[in-house]
């Protein structure tokens, strides 16, 4: 659906060049939510604007239904844009206009007749969950009710792609996991493809379908989200998914909870899918004759299904250990041993 190849942005300084966007290639499918991340300064937010040419790209090509951006004319492209909706960090709303009118005015641009956008924008704040503020301007509405008005006012023309620049990056926690459910539930509705810029790794774990982790312009890994949370390929995407479970990642925190027997093992259980609903403790605890110390443990929802970690020590005569260790293997669970932690 979206086919982004050797797209590359270089800025030029008096003193110096810098490379926002470094030779970046991604496919996006239709209806897919994909998550773009990376720290400050890792060209997400260039690299989202290359995409509706925001920001006229140095290198590449970007195309949406087999239509090139890059090669469009100045009039094909406004065109064009018109089915490429946006939302901001900071909503960009016009304030002087009202909930209705902030909605409307794509559709005025685009030459919609009084009587149709009075239809199509009605049922845009329902859709929102807005009823009820039509009339009422920005400076009375909370953050999260802004962005509600920037979402309905970036589907005003029924786009083909949605871009979501940082959205949820003004607003609480509560608030953003209301817009992020908000956005779930247009994606299904419209089957409405979504690219969600984030530097938060909580927000891609709750929506995203796929993700591409940016550093220095680059793309440094990209895969289904759950694949990446499982197992991490690079230090950037490590470092992010710490943010879930800072605790995973600092091991010898668990050194002062095991026992430290002479016959034990400390080993690692990866559960994903319907694997973490499995109770697959309590099946070893039943099938062979050993202690189980549960040391830590952690388990998060993805739009593609559950994963979890769990950290245990398992007790036992050495045969039973290797046993025990086989037949977890089995279950279909993850399983690493971790003879030093």
């Amino acid at each position: 659906m979206i086919r982004i190849k050797n797209l590359s942005k270089l800025y030029q300084t008096k003193k110096q060049q810098v490379q926002a966007v470094d030779n970046v290639s991604l496919n996006i499918e239709q209806g897919e939510i994909f998550g773009v991340i990376g720290y400050s300064g890792a060209g997400k937010s260039t690299f989202v604007r290359l995409i509706n040419r925001l920001e006229e790209p140095t290198n590449g090509s970007v195309v949406i239904h087999e239509k090139d951006i890059t090669k469009m004319s100045t009039n094909q492209l406004r065109k064009k844009r018109q089915k490429i909706g946006m939302i901001f960090q900071h909503f960009n709303l016009l304030w002087s206009r009202t909930v209705f009118d902030n909605i409307a005015f794509p559709l005025e641009i685009a030459s919609v007749s009084k009587t149709e956008q009075k239809k199509k924008v009605q049922e845009l704040i329902n859709l929102v969950g807005l009823a009820g503020k039509e009339n009422a301007y920005p400076s009375q509405l909370s953050g999260g009710q802004k962005q509600r008005v920037g979402i309905a006012r970036a589907l005003a023309n029924d786009p083909e792609v949605l871009l979501c620049d940082e959205a949820t990056s003004a607003l609480d926690p509560e608030t953003t996991d209301d817009i992020l459910d908000l956005l779930v539930s247009i994606n299904k509705k419209l089957n409405l493809t979504v690219i969600l810029i984030t530097h938060e790794m909580h927000v891609i774990q709750k929506i995203c379908h796929r993700v591409a982790v940016m550093e220095n312009g680059n793309v440094v890994e990209t895969g289904d989200v759950l694949d990446v949370f499982v197992k991490p390929q690079s230090k950037t995407t490590k470092r992010f998914v710490q943010q879930l479970n800072p605790l995973e990642y600092e091991k010898e925190n668990l050194v002062e909870f095991i026992n430290d027997k002479e016959d034990s093992e400390v080993v690692k259980l990866h559960f994903i899918g319907n694997n973490a609903k499995r109770a697959v403790i309590s099946e070893v605890a039943k099938k062979f004759d050993v202690e189980i110390n549960i040391l830590q443990g952690s388990i998060a929802p993805t739009q593609e299904g559950a994963y979890g970690t769990l950290y245990v020590e398992i007790n036992g005569d050495k045969k039973i250990l290797e046993e025990t260790i086989t037949f977890l293997e089995g279950t279909g669970v993850e399983v690493e041993v971790l003879r030093h932690v």
